[in-house]
């Protein structure tokens, strides 16, 4: 009988509330013997180009593919309304589809009550704790689950006699910068509250880090409550008090939905799921359970229980306790008695043994093991000492004892290798990348692809690309099974296959995920396919590394095709190679990003001969990369080593936002230096300046340039900071040579980057500007905008040289604290 498979179709691997989905369907499958496809895309209807690019692939799943879907529309929606979310679903007729998260019409929906999450938290800080003004961040009204949680707030707030106050609401985007957005606004409206209930947890935590930034203690002044108990809950200061929704149950039953559809059976069109409010620190409470198992009633002589239906309430308590269903791990509450039963009738070992073999299959589920230590608290208060017992008691504490250890241990190495495997998979991502983004040639990046995949323990992989612009089919490109590359089929087949054929259907039972390979969301090149591997995060940054690969190649194959038109423009006037060149350089002149806490402006005029100027701005979510830089020589060759630099330090930079600069320069320079000798076959280099900006002001740049001047605020002085770098493309390895340095900037500070054709400029009488003359036309003009003091210094650069003979570029940021920091900054600063 052929093994059956289901399709998991969701908006991205990343995340929480993802992670959590795949495990559980991924687990259910593993159960049912079938095969799992995980499709990737963005969400339907959403902002930007990356939505179509995404959606390409979730929409070729069908009959080819899977025998039956499972659509996580609650990831899926969040642009669009629940008709869409129906449409979609009905595309992947006639296989049998069941939803989860969002209830869809005469769909099987796996859900749980959106509404019943904020009557939980909203209830339980009115009523606990006797909160008058609670505040709530919710999601936006296109979301589908946003209205039914917006209107329990108002019903749970009329339930305990409270008005609703507008001023007390605000909206996020269900992560955690938006959480710190919504509680600013909420802030700064100047209204009391003293509690906030937030629709997911991302946004709970942003509220908590925004609060805990303005000096307000949680819970002493505040009391947060937020809903979908992730992982990362437990383990905030203080931990988040949170409304678990059973996130791999759902899974499960979706899972075992479609299965039963499969096989003809009837199924509910909609299946709620209980939810369960997790007491923690940031409400003020510890967590409790509080259930009929927990009372102190005797039990028989000999210490065991004395009634199957008292096992029985005992055996659910247990289960309550744990998030984990029971089911999942083997029925382990009567398991776990039956062993205590064992140790307490004389044969030593017992318990202790069973509970370790538990954490073993609750460490593989994903469980976390602290919670075990509930399960003995519960049974400490079941099984008391008493007299005749086969233990003392001393003895039996003695057990109680032994068994927290084992949980406390078992807890530290689980939380141990889960932190170790995220460290070796940073680090091992780092270097793919690298490797990745400085390939300059499909085949050069199918060899990378055999090493660096197996680097990072996948087994089996497929890439192959669009060969029409329709995107109707794919050609093999590159294949991996077992770890080993193998030549993929020359024939190119449909894409709605996915992978060339039979690649999807293995000997063993196992999961795939495919992606969309693209750059920017607009420029689509193909899809890729991953066996069982890493976690979720490991394959989403692979995608983004080959897309940018992809792009590296492209732009690769554009200066090459710019070097063979370089050989035919040399029969040509040198007018028409110069219009080519200055083309090239004022094309990749950048438009200037907006980099928080900088105010930018730069300019770069080409001489009459085309220098090798360059500038590049780059935003980050932390702050922001600068570079500038001079390509040795004139003309067209300089402005294709120009545009070479642009392209990798573009990909560099964007792939590792936090990078040193050392490291990115290293890596470009390698490169640079093999393309300039070997492809370009000239002996030319550059000075090249890289700069990472952090929004607290600090700076750290690396690279060899023309001095660095910062204007002091305080001091209304430029201070000159030399660049000790080597040039780029010189040698092929600089990075014993380069190190990172430091600068900090403080509010007012004006940093200013400029290119020799500056400095060097010579007036009638041969006298150079200088460096000097500079610093004093700085000086004079720094109360000025960042434009207008830009504008001055090339006023006085023309002035004093009418017909310069070098390109002149001039970068101006004037850096201005952000408010958080400003009182420091100001406490700081001399009187």
């Amino acid at each position: 009988m052929k093994r059956r498979t289901i399709a998991l179709v969701m908006d991205y691997a990343r995340g929480e509330y993802q992670s959590e989905l795949r495990f559980g369907v991924e687990r259910a499958a593993e159960a049912h013997g079938v095969d799992v496809v995980i499709a990737l895309g963005e969400e339907l209807g959403g902002p930007g180009t990356g939505t179509k690019a995404q959606n390409s692939i979730v929409g070729l799943i069908g009959a080819d593919v899977a025998d039956g879907v499972v659509v996580a529309s609650a990831t899926l929606g969040n642009h669009t309304g629940v008709e869409s979310l129906v449409d979609f679903c009905r595309t992947f007729a006639p296989l049998p589809v069941c939803s989860i998260g969002v209830a869809l019409a005469g769909i099987p929906s796996i859900v749980v009550d959106d509404g019943r999450a904020i009557e939980l938290a909203v209830g339980h800080l009115l009523g606990e704790h006797g909160c008058r003004r609670v505040a709530y961040i919710g999601g936006r009204t296109t979301r589908t689950e946003a209205k039914p949680r917006a209107d329990a707030y108002r019903r749970t707030l009329e339930a305990h006699a409270i008005p609703y106050d507008e001023r007390l609401v605000a909206i996020g985007e269900l992560t955690i910068e938006s959480g710190c957005v919504a509680m600013r606004e909420l802030m700064s409206r100047g209204v009391e509250f003293d509690a906030v209930v937030a629709a997911n947890d991302d946004m709970a935590l942003g509220a908590i880090n925004l609060l805990k930034a303005h000096g307000v203690e949680i819970p002493r002044d505040v009391l947060v409550c937020g809903v979908d108990d992730v992982d990362v809950a437990r383990y905030t200061k203080p931990s988040l008090t949170s409304v678990r929704q059973p996130i791999k149950h759902v899974a499960a039953l979706a899972v075992e939905t479609v299965l039963r559809l499969l096989d003809g059976e009837a199924v509910p069109l909609r299946d709620a799921q209980p939810l369960e409010l997790i007491h923690r620190e940031s409400c003020g409470c510890a967590r409790q359970v509080i259930t009929r198992s927990a009372r102190a009633e005797a039990p028989a002589r000999d210490g065991s229980l004395s009634g199957a239906e008292e096992r029985q309430e005992l055996a659910r308590a247990l289960d309550q306790a744990v998030s984990m269903p029971a089911a999942v791990l083997g029925g382990w509450p009567e398991e776990l008695l039956s062993a205590l039963d064992e140790e307490l009738a004389g044969r030593e070992g017992r318990f202790l043994g069973a509970l370790k073999r538990l954490l073993d299959r609750a460490g593989d589920e994903r469980c976390f093991l602290d919670q075990f230590q509930l399960v003995i608290t519960l049974l400490r208060a079941r099984y008391p000492w008493r007299p005749g017992g086969a233990r003392s008691s001393k003895s039996l504490e003695q057990l109680w004892h032994a068994a927290r250890l084992l949980i406390g241990r078992a807890s530290v190495r689980a939380e141990g290798r889960q932190r170790l495997s995220v460290e070796f998979a940073a680090n091992d991502l780092g270097w793919t990348g690298r490797w990745l983004t400085t390939c300059l040639s499909l085949p050069l990046l199918k060899r990378t692809l055999a090493s660096e995949l197996d680097r990072l323990y996948f087994r089996r992989a497929s890439l192959s690309l669009y060969e029409d612009a329709h995107r109707a089919t794919l050609k093999p490109f590159f294949l991996m099974e077992n770890g080993r590359e193998l030549s993929p089929p020359p024939e190119s087949f449909p894409a709605r296959l996915l992978a060339p054929p039979g690649f999807l259907k293995s000997s063993e039972r196992g999961s795939v995920t495919v992606m969309p390979i693209t750059f920017g969301g607009a420029e689509h090149y193909g899809v890729l396919v991953l066996g069982d591997g890493p976690n979720e995060a490991v394959c989403d940054a692979v995608r983004v590394q080959i897309g940018s690969a992809m792009k590296t190649a492209a732009l690769h194959r554009k200066i090459v095709c710019q070097v063979e038109l370089r050989e035919r423009l040399e029969q040509e006037a040198v007018r028409r190679e110069l219009q080519v060149a200055s083309h090239i350089q004022t094309t990749l002149a950048p438009p200037l990003s907006q980099i928080e806490g900088l105010e930018l402006s730069a300019i770069m005029n080409p001489a009459p001969e085309v220098g090798g100027d360059y500038y590049d701005v780059f935003a980050t979510s932390e702050g922001g990369w600068l570079a500038i830089g001079d390509v040795a020589g004139h003309g067209l060759a300089a402005g294709l080593i120009m545009l070479m630099i642009h392209s990798m330090l573009s990909a560099l930079t964007q792939g590792e936002p936090a990078a040193s600069p050392r490291d990115i320069l290293s890596t470009l320079n390698a490169a640079v230096h093999e393309n300039i000798r070997n492809r370009l076959r000239r002996d030319q280099h550059a000075t090249l300046l890289l700069l990472r900006y952090e929004r607290s002001g600090r700076v750290t740049y690396a690279g060899a340039h023309e001095d660095i001047l910062v204007c002091r605020a305080r001091t209304r002085r430029c201070e000159r900071i030399p660049s000790s770098g080597v040039r780029v493309g010189a040698v092929p390895a600089i990075d014993a040579v380069t190190r990172d340095e430091e600068l900090v900037l403080e509010d007012g500070d004006v940093l200013v980057l400029y290119s020799d054709g500056v400095t060097e400029a010579r007036d009638a009488r041969d006298e150079l500007f200088g460096l000097s003359r500079l610093c004093s036309i700085i000086e004079a003009a720094q109360d000025a905008p960042a434009e207008a003091l830009r504008d001055e210094i090339l006023r006085e650069v023309e002035a004093f040289c009418p017909s310069p003979g070098d390109d002149v570029t001039i970068v101006v940021a004037r850096y201005r604290a952000p408010a958080v920091l400003q009182p420091a900054l100001d406490s700081a600063s001399p009187s």
